[in-house]
């Protein structure tokens, strides 16, 4: 019997191992790894997530320490620059992929978030667009962009250079956009996007009404996370990028929702 308590023990280190390495798991790995069944994996998890060690998802689990770029107790006051002081590699690839979709003379809404103003970054000189962003950070990106048109939503501005008030949904319901790129905390099949506060619920509401193309941007380990705000349905996303070792399982249930995975 002691056994058995210390394997489980020892089983579930090796699990918030990975969950601190990744920053994410999912109960199809650990039954691999460990010759366990889902049943056992579940336990697991659930076991971690009553200690408030890590945070359940649909598929798995998910750090509550990496849930984004440069996580910290103060990051909602951070722009989206300041964010991608400590941006990790995953989150440039996708960024990148993102804007290879964009033609010549679209219309595009830039998220506020950290992978916004990657998604700026990346824009080459040479393409010509007209880009619609509600974060002052993205703006600043985009200004020095030759080919660039951008409009800047405005608004009472927050402490991390973004808008979401009234007077930003105002201007937002002046435009249509060719593609739309979005992201959050969270993007599950059966919750879609989803967010821990409510401040950017009515932009990505009025934005997404307003899309041709809604193009998710998420790293593996938001897929299957769930959080307190729903941003929108997952049938109202046409196309997520994603990573290669994002949750199986949670990718087929997307799909089967109408949503176009591209894996980089």
């Amino acid at each position: 019997m002691e056994e058995e308590v210390m394997f489980k023990e020892e089983r579930q280190a090796e699990i918030l191992k990975i969950v601190e390495r990744d920053g994410r798991i999912g109960t199809a790995l650990i039954q691999r790894k460990f010759s366990v069944g889902y049943g056992t994996a579940r336990n697991d998890l659930d076991e971690l997530a009553e200690k408030g060690l890590l945070k359940r998802t649909h598929a798995g689990a998910v750090s509550i320490r990496t849930e984004g770029v440069g996580q910290s107790a103060g990051i909602h006051g951070l722009s989206a620059k300041e964010r991608c002081e400590e941006v990790k590699e995953n989150y440039r690839r996708i960024a990148e992929e993102a804007v290879r979709r964009i033609r010549e003379d679209e219309v595009v809404f830039l998220t506020s978030a950290s992978m916004g103003y990657l998604c700026a970054s990346a824009i080459p000189d040479g393409l010509r667009c007209t880009v619609v962003t509600n974060s002052s950070s993205v703006a600043e990106v985009l200004r020095k962009k030759p080919g660039v048109r951008v409009f800047l939503t405005g608004g009472e501005m927050e402490e991390n250079g973004n808008f979401y008030d009234d007077f930003t949904l105002s201007v937002l319901k002046q435009f249509r956009f060719d593609r739309a790129y979005l992201t959050a905390a969270g993007l599950s099949a059966e919750f879609g996007m989803s967010a821990q506060g409510s401040g950017s619920v009515g932009v990505y509401r009025h934005v997404i009404a307003r899309s041709r193309e809604v193009c998710a941007l998420f790293p593996a380990e938001k897929i299957g996370a769930e959080y307190m705000r729903q941003l929108c349905e997952a049938e109202e996303i046409d196309v997520l990028i994603t990573e290669e070792s994002a949750s199986s399982t949670e990718l087929t249930a997307l799909e089967e929702k109408g949503v176009k995975i591209v894996r980089v």
